[in-house]
């Protein structure tokens, strides 16, 4: 027995030996994690007229994304936080894109976590893999391939990618170099991050918001989003490799009720406050607070969708700008700058009425004079129309009254100080 007990202090003290030396190696480089790309995972919408996403069984999805800074050494972060049940991941690579699905010859490498190539997710967790070398320019695009052995129900995705990702089988695919006979969906599924290990001057700014965030109604201009477009431009400045944006945008969210997603409230800490190395947060939500309860369905006239499911959840100004000072808190908490945009003009929609564009200039009109923000992007007097304020300028209209062009993406990008998110943590 005395032997027994001898042999585990021998191991115990041999294993937290090893513990301190691998934490020290981490600490001693110089440098830390920081999000390079990051997308909002959720459930399905179940409110959308569309057929649900069918399971995918022994399968493998290539996913391509576009860093926004580059580096040499990197690890993706997986999402089970909307599962039932156990995500079964039989194996996950990463290379850089050549094009489409095929991947750049010499740069395919193995992930994998705590050494295993084989990953079983809990319910509602995340999965980090194992950090791997692989030099990466800024903006470059790579792929990632996660193979399904089992029956798996989507659960996690991001509807309205920048790229479309490509779904093969049966079998595990993730080595080849290409999908040829691939199904195309614009979607990410159960990838939620990419971090690299950096400068500890690099830090992650993410952009916070809904569909005007994530760059809706833009599919014919991929990465014309404002984030994609601010990290081009940080990228091109001085100083601007060390300056990261990641977009956590959702189509239809809402700051205060679930529906396109959980609402932004509810998903702040797994969509701003897990992303390392973030330093500043930019919030552009309320217009679907605003809009969503006065949708006219009758005028839409979809199938067997007569009646507004949100007509009850209207919110005032009040209960709005509360919102946003529960973000502003929860983010200053974490030594989180929070910079607050204007909402932006919506008139032509088919949510739009004289009562919700009076919650939006009264909600505006705080944003821009209650200090309440480190620092305000006046996003709605940069793309209104002058001689009609409660409208978007033509110039900068993607055509349905709410979203705007490249043009306008472009402008918002180029409105935000290039200093004030390469400032230095301190």
């Amino acid at each position: 027995m005395m032997k027994r007990k001898a042999l585990f202090a021998v191991f115990l003290l041999f294993w937290i030996a090893s513990a301190v030396a691998c934490s020290a190696q981490v600490a001693g480089e110089s440098g830390h994690w920081v999000s390079v790309w990051g997308a909002a995972e959720y459930a399905p919408f179940k409110f959308l007229p569309v057929p649900p996403e069918p399971a995918l069984e022994d399968k493998t999805v290539r996913m391509v994304v576009r860093t926004s800074i580059g580096g040499s050494r990197l690890r993706i972060r997986l999402s089970n936080a909307f599962g039932t049940s156990a995500l079964t991941i039989g194996e996950a690579r990463v290379a850089l894109t050549d094009n489409g699905s095929k991947t750049l010859t010499g740069t395919d490498r193995a992930l994998t976590f705590d050494g295993s190539q084989k990953v079983n997710i809990p319910v509602g967790a995340p999965a980090i893999s194992d950090p791997i070398d692989l030099t990466i320019k800024p903006l470059a695009e790579i792929s990632i391939s996660i193979y399904l052995p089992m029956n798996t129900p989507i659960t996690d995705w991001h509807r309205g990618a920048q790229h479309d990702s490509y779904i093969s089988g049966p079998g595990d695919l993730t080595s080849a170099p290409s999908l040829p006979n691939s199904e195309q969906k614009a979607s990410w599924y159960f990838l939620s991050s990419v971090e690299m290990w950096e400068p500890e001057t690099a830090t992650t700014t993410v952009a916070f918001g809904d569909s005007i965030t994530e760059g809706s109604n833009n599919t014919n201009a991929p990465y014309s989003d404002y984030p994609d477009q601010l990290a081009v431009r940080l990228s091109r400045g001085s100083g601007g490799s060390t300056s990261a944006v990641v977009n956590e945008g959702i189509g239809g969210n809402r700051i205060l009720h679930d529906g396109a997603g959980t609402s932004a409230l509810a998903r702040f800490d797994k969509d701003v406050l897990s992303h390392p190395g973030v330093r500043n947060l930019i919030v552009l939500l309320g217009v679907n607070d605003i809009g969503f309860p006065r949708v006219r369905m009758s005028e839409l006239k979809i199938p067997n969708v007569a009646m507004n499911q949100f007509a009850a959840e209207r919110v005032s100004a009040e209960e709005i700008i509360w919102g946003l000072q529960q973000i502003i808190v929860r983010g200053h908490e974490h030594g989180i700058k929070v910079y607050g945009a204007t909402i932006m003009p919506f008139e032509g929609t088919n949510s739009y009425d004289a009562e919700g564009e009076a919650i939006r200039v009264e909600v505006n009109k705080w944003i821009r004079g209650a200090n309440a923000f480190d620092r305000v992007f006046d996003f709605d007097e940069l793309v209104r129309d002058p001689g009609h304020p409660s409208q978007l300028r033509a110039a900068y209209d993607s055509g349905d009254h709410i979203h705007p062009n490249p043009a306008g993406y472009k402008a918002m990008a180029e409105s935000i100080p290039s200093s004030l998110l390469g400032e230095r943590r301190k």
